[in-house]
């Protein structure tokens, strides 16, 4: 994402700071998305033009749309897919996304994994951290609370909704250089558990460190 939005906000001999830029992105998406219900393809374009106007820095509805497209070229960090393959043989996987059909169709592709329960934003007609995506995810498993462990980066999206229904959840604290937030807006909440990447809870998780190993 950063990739994306870099070359928007750092032009004309001036650069924003990273950090500056996902704090300033989860901040405008949050307020987007707890609106009425939109497509993820306009949650983008109207979180980049708010940015813009935070920022002072002037960005067209083109750049707008390009940098709502970008994602479906946005990568899943190193460690994601081998992680993902690994514990798809013990477990049975879902996915609460905050996006498209489109769109996570597109990722889906990059994850190369089965999932038994795909719940989108676009699905429920609502964003995380909405009570309503993970009801709908826990109906679709068939599954009662005490079967599910959820694991998300975000506290704000995923841990505290989960700990509100009192499902186990682990933070996947991932180093940023925006800590413990990343492109999230910041919220506070106590994880049921902490580890710091995808493959580091797949092997706490399967006992097969070389299976998770990123290859």
């Amino acid at each position: 994402m950063l990739t994306a939005l870099r070359p928007l906000f750092c032009r004309g001999g001036s650069r924003i700071p990273d950090a500056a830029l996902l704090e300033m992105y989860g901040e405008a998406e949050a307020e987007i998305e707890s609106a009425s219900y939109q497509r993820y393809r306009t949650v983008l374009f109207e979180t980049v033009q708010a940015m813009g106007r935070r920022a002072g820095v002037s960005i067209t509805p083109q750049e707008a749309r390009q940098f709502a497209s970008s994602l479906t070229l946005w990568e899943p960090f190193n460690d994601t897919v081998a992680a993902l393959q690994a514990l798809s043989q013990k477990f049975r996987l879902g996915i609460i996304s905050n996006v498209d059909d489109d769109l996570f169709a597109a990722t889906q592709k990059k994850l190369a994994t089965r999932f038994d329960v795909i719940v989108t934003a676009e699905q429920v007609q609502s964003y995380k951290p909405s009570l309503k995506n993970f009801q709908e995810a826990m109906r679709r498993s068939g599954l009662s609370k005490d079967q599910i462990l959820h694991a998300g980066q975000s506290v704000y999206h995923d841990i505290v909704p989960s700990s509100f229904l009192g499902i186990a959840n682990v933070w996947v604290n991932r180093p940023s250089t925006r800590p413990g937030a990343g492109a999230a807006k910041f919220a506070s909440a106590q994880p049921t558990h902490e580890v710091h990447s995808l493959k580091e809870l797949a092997i706490l998780l399967t006992g097969a460190g070389g299976s998770a190993s990123a290859g």
